[in-house]
């Protein structure tokens, strides 16, 4: 079984930016979680990374030293400093807190990895601007490798089979419909096919109209794509992209089995991101290129 320190040989490209000789501080807010202590497991086993702060309510009365109840509790505490050293923040906490916790970080100076998924588009603008200095805002609406690769190979697929659906499938707690996966996914098959079939008219019912942030996203379109969202207990994270052409079908799937599965992509973006700076969104945008054969 591969560990992470193997992925982090196998993803940082050769020739490109050299890893700090000194491991870079992290700090995970919403550590408490599931995600957030997957997260902290393996940030702990990379050896070009250091967790020095967890930040999470339930952490309020912990007496760990690294353990805090808010970014504020932290700052107080004077053990990092973002302005002077690239500091990353990583937040894995919940739709409705995590723009609140970036205007706190990105004017403290913190490179911020997120993977909390929700924000408008509005919000995402008024965030790039609070963003310190060269000091980078990562999003990734999913870590997992495989994700991003069946997003690529979609944009790839759609030019020849235009007509597509998404069915995503999550556990029952996930408090948002459709998922950042999916509607990242939406956003570039649209921007593909029109590319590719500028004359093409989608079918989709409800296409027609603009539904704000996804409204209605069980079974609703989003940027022309249909979507269709499932919450049961069961899943962790899924989704299939869906193309139908004459007499033929064509479904590209992907599955996290388990929270295990979006480490190497956390890791990745915790090493790379202070090599960038502004707003980014996507993990395509930091994997290495990779040759194949003509």
């Amino acid at each position: 079984m591969a560990t992470y320190s193997d992925v982090e040989q196998n993803l940082v490209p050769e020739g490109g930016q050299d890893l700090p000789a000194t491991p870079i501080p992290v700090v995970v807010s919403g550590a408490w979680g599931k995600m957030g202590r997957e997260t902290v497991a393996a940030l702990q086993a990379a050896p070009q990374l250091q967790l020095v702060a967890r930040i999470d309510p339930s952490l309020r009365d912990s007496p760990d030293s690294d353990a805090f109840a808010d970014l504020d509790a932290l700052m107080a505490a004077d053990i990092v400093d973002p302005k002077n050293t690239r500091t990353v923040f990583v937040d894995f906490t919940r739709p409705d807190v995590v723009a609140q916790n970036l205007k706190q970080a990105l004017p403290l100076g913190f490179d911020c990895v997120v993977g909390t998924t929700g924000l408008s588009q509005e919000s995402l603008t008024l965030l790039e601007k609070m963003i310190y200095d060269d000091r980078c805002l990562f999003i990734a609406p999913n870590f997992a490798i495989g994700a991003v690769l069946m997003m690529q190979l979609a944009q790839q697929v759609v030019a020849y089979l235009p007509t597509v659906e998404i069915i995503e499938l999550h556990h029952d707690n996930k408090l948002d419909a459709p998922s950042g996966t999916a509607k990242r996914t939406a956003e570039l098959l649209a921007c593909a096919r029109r590319r590719a079939l500028p004359d093409f008219k989608s079918a989709a019912p409800g296409a027609e109209s603009e539904l704000p942030d996804g409204a209605g996203a069980r079974g609703a379109a989003v940027d022309d794509i249909p979507i269709h969202s499932v919450r049961l207990p069961g899943y962790v994270a899924h989704q299939e992209v869906i193309f139908g052409g004459c007499g033929q079908t064509l479904t590209i799937r992907h599955d996290s089995i388990n929270r295990s599965s979006f480490m190497p992509g956390v890791v990745l973006a915790c090493q790379q991101v202070i090599e960038y700076s502004g707003l980014i969104i996507g993990l395509e945008n930091l994997l290495p290129s990779r040759p194949v054969c003509d």
